[in-house]
């Protein structure tokens, strides 16, 4: 079981992930996000309903088998408990999971088309592969977890996927890392984006991954 200030540690930097989010210009004009980071093997803790402006003792304390253990949730969270704890049962290493409508990113997951890997943030924050699209279905439903854990299973490396006419579900070792990582994929796909004007992007020369690897080890030794 982890002790109470883990859980104090683990909310205050999953409130200081969702500040950095807002502060680098991913998020929607509406804002709408969904954060979560693991207490422990059984439990999470999950953003009421909204992220901005949000405070640490705001955030719910849920089980993966969906049950509010402290706290409050709006229906438009409890919707998508399923969602976070299909990505933790899926993944034990997985320590937080972000959802956002980060406009870009959707852009691809409303297109229904993978976002590549073609930015050295990519490479360097955890997607060192496309990320794939989820079918779609009604948001928190059945459908749509299940598409979720399908992917996951077909994709075990992936870090990413898009939410097929929804938006960006990103997750990863902690709170900081994983909203870097929804970061570097929305300028990925603005980036992807902007240079159809210039041709159409260009995929990395083989050995990238291996050559942004052992620059972070050089610099890491």
């Amino acid at each position: 079981m982890t002790d109470t200030y883990d859980v104090t540690d683990r909310a205050r930097q999953l409130v200081e992930a969702a500040r950095q989010l807002f502060l680098a210009g991913v998020m929607s004009h509406s804002g709408h996000a969904n954060l979560s980071v693991r207490i422990d093997a059984e439990r999470f803790l999950l953003t009421p309903g909204f992220v901005r402006d949000l405070r640490p003792e705001q955030l719910a304390t849920v089980s993966l088998d969906g049950r509010v253990l402290a706290g409050e949730l709006q229906s438009v969270s409890a919707e998508i408990i399923s969602m976070h704890s299909t990505v933790y049962r899926a993944r034990p290493q997985v320590g937080a999971v972000i959802h956002t409508h980060s406009p870009a990113a959707t852009a691809f997951a409303v297109a229904h088309r993978p976002l590549p890997c073609r930015t050295e943030p990519m490479l360097r924050f955890g997607q060192a592969e496309e990320v794939p699209v989820v079918a779609w279905g009604p948001r928190g439903s059945d459908v749509s977890v299940r598409g979720v854990a399908e992917v996951l299973e077909r994709r075990p490396t992936t870090a990413a996927v898009l939410l097929a006419n929804h938006g960006l579900l990103v997750f990863g070792p902690d709170s900081a890392a994983t909203a870097h990582l929804v970061v570097a994929i929305e300028e990925s796909a603005e980036a992807e984006i902007a240079a159809t004007a210039l041709g159409g992007a260009v995929d990395f020369p083989e050995g990238a991954l291996e050559d942004v690897r052992a620059a972070i080890a050089r610099v890491s030794a």
